[in-house]
């Protein structure tokens, strides 16, 4: 296996130490920075994370902040979703389309007040579609990336172990809600939310200084937890639907593709750059969109390309994200399927790189 080669361009996160220490044995790069991607393997890491605890160096998931007057309207300008109703102490899942209707991004936006807030982005340089935005529309807005850090505690004992380290009272943090709790006298943005089904936070660490003290902090805390570093897991995520932006979707996908059509509300989310695009898509519908794709038999082999899904001769979709499930004895599978093939168990074929392979459609997604 070839071997990632440092450089300034790729960029190490507050939590490497720990990551490094806790046996890490690969990365992939997310945002100009490391990812771990497996620590002991991905079935064990698999297993363990839906059985206790672990804690995710996710620092990858840059903040792009928006701060001034004008904040508030340069957010409904990049989303269709309305966020009008939207109050201090919220994150909502957010599509981000440009003026076509394509997806460029699809962050958690967290509010922290009325004239600033952190858009928590995936693998995608957003940053610079954020400026041109606010400097086109001559938006009186600051707009640039904090020194902000997310730490994710993920699993059945998150509750417990977040417990141990800020007290009982962040039991009480709704889903998608945050509060602002102290860590030794510094106050950090703590979110019920995560990129998993097992439950948990995401701790947004302000100031890189502090990123060790509160990693260490949490594994001595977690010890009679089972705790362990871990990182956002291939099968589980397959297993829930939660979808990879690059991977399941890029920007020639509109989020109505991509299944998200219920966080757009495009006949109230006035400023919209996507608006009249998504307009016209909402009224006539998508002709393909995202299905779970049931693929029996022994394991697939790693999927980094898309695996063509057929119907005889016809292309009629694509695989983009697939591992074998140990939980449900199949592969489990991230698929776009036109809609004449779309239907709750019909079968294709798709194209993998050991051959062609028997697939189901699946309404829904396993977990």
């Amino acid at each position: 296996m070839a071997l990632i080669s440092p450089s300034r361009r790729l960029r190490r996160t507050p939590f490497s130490e720990g990551v490094e220490a806790a046996g890490v044995k690969a990365y992939t790069v997310y945002n100009h920075m490391l990812l771990p991607t497996v620590f002991r393997s991905v079935q064990e890491d698999y297993h363990h994370l839906k059985q206790a605890v672990q804690v995710w160096d996710v620092a990858c998931e840059r903040q792009v902040e928006l701060r001034g007057p004008d904040a508030s309207r340069l957010m409904q300008l990049l989303t269709p979703r309305d966020m009008r109703g939207m109050l201090p102490g919220q994150c909502f899942y957010v599509p981000i389309v440009d003026e076509t209707g394509g997806m460029l991004n699809d962050p958690v936006a967290v509010k922290l007040a009325e004239d600033r807030w952190w858009i928590s982005i995936a693998d995608s340089d957003l940053l610079y579609w954020v400026k041109g935005l606010a400097y086109g529309y001559r938006l009186d807005v600051l707009i640039d990336e904090p020194d902000v850090s997310p730490l994710a505690v993920q699993g059945p004992r998150a509750d417990d172990l977040m417990a141990a380290v800020f007290g009982d009272q962040v039991g009480k943090i709704r889903f998608f809600r945050f509060a602002v709790m102290s860590f030794q006298g510094r106050d950090m943005v703590i979110a019920r939310s995560g990129y998993s089904k097992q439950g948990g936070f995401e701790i947004y660490v302000e100031g890189g200084d502090i990123g060790m003290p509160l990693w260490n902090a949490l594994m001595e805390a977690g010890r009679d937890m089972d705790v362990r570093a871990g990182c956002p897991n291939l099968i589980e995520r397959i297993e829930g639907g939660l979808l990879s932006y690059g991977n399941d979707m890029t920007d020639d996908n509109t989020p109505h593709e991509c299944g998200l059509g219920k966080f757009c509300n495009t006949q109230t989310a006035i400023g919209c750059i996507g608006r009249d695009a998504l307009l016209r898509v909402a009224k006539e519908g998508p002709v393909k969109q995202i299905r779970a794709i049931d693929i029996p038999g022994a394991p697939v082999p790693g999927c980094d390309r898309w695996w063509p899904l057929r119907a005889g001769d016809k292309t009629v979709g694509r695989v983009s994200s697939a591992a074998f499930s140990p939980d449900y004895d199949t592969n489990v599978a991230i698929g776009m399927v036109r809609m004449t093939h779309w239907d709750d168990g019909t079968e294709l074929t798709v194209e993998a790189p050991d051959g062609p392979r028997p697939a189901f459609v699946r309404e829904k997604f396993w977990i």
